[in-house]
Order: structure tokens, then sequence, then C-alpha cells
């Protein structure tokens, strides 16, 4: 089966800069949109960004300008760049792909397991 694997965060400083990844790997399969979410303590899980399969992109307001993100469709990846981090942008950061099995046009949406980052003030 298909599996989203995410590394990249950690603790940093307000200011400072993190860059998530995150790859699918397992059966053979092509990805259609993909994106990032977050979800703090106590909160509700949010939109962050979102890129299509034709690269469009989209930016929740509290990020723009901060935040860019990218993706690698012969890695099957995708990519978040932080930059300016605030304390307010602390949470656990999910990845999320849709795509489906060519073997059997399938379809399938996936949650990735999370990666938590910490902005210190």
């Amino acid at each position: 089966q298909v599996e989203l694997e995410e590394s990249g965060g950690g603790l940093v400083q307000t200011g400072g800069s993190l860059r998530l990844s995150c790859a699918a790997a397992g059966r053979i399969f092509r990805m259609n949109d993909m994106g990032w979410y977050r979800q703090a303590p106590g909160k509700q899980r949010d939109l962050v960004a979102t890129i299509t399969s034709g690269g469009s992109t989209n930016y929740a307001d509290s990020v723009k300008g901060r935040f860019t993100i990218s993706r690698d469709n012969a890695k099957n990846s995708i990519y978040l760049q932080m930059n300016n981090l605030k304390p307010e942008d602390t949470a656990v950061y999910f990845c999320h792909a849709a795509g489906y099995y060519t073997s059997s046009f399938n379809g399938f949406r996936l949650w990735g397991q999370g990666t938590q980052v910490t902005v210190s003030s």
C-alpha cells in the first residue's frame, strides 16, 4: 500500500526557517493534488497550503509570503519551505495526498503521520 513519509520538523527560534518533506512510496501509483495541514493542541486541523498536479498553489492567509509549497512529480514528493517562523506556527504538520493506483485506477487519499514544528519566542 502507499504510505507517506514526512520529515523536516523540529525546534526553531522565532524568525528561523524549516523545510518539510513528504514522500509517497508503495504500490505503483500516480499522485494528483497534495497539500499540507497543521493542527495545534485544542484546535482543528487547518489547511496550510495545497498544490495541484499542474502546479497551481493556494495558501492560508496566515502563511502567505512566508511559506512556499512545491512538488517533484518524478519523486512523488512535496515540500513546504517555511521562513520567518512565528510561535503561532507551532503545530503538528500533516501531509495529505490524493492519487490512484495505475493497475486498477482506484483512487486513494492518505494522511502522513505528522511532524512536529515548534517555534520558540
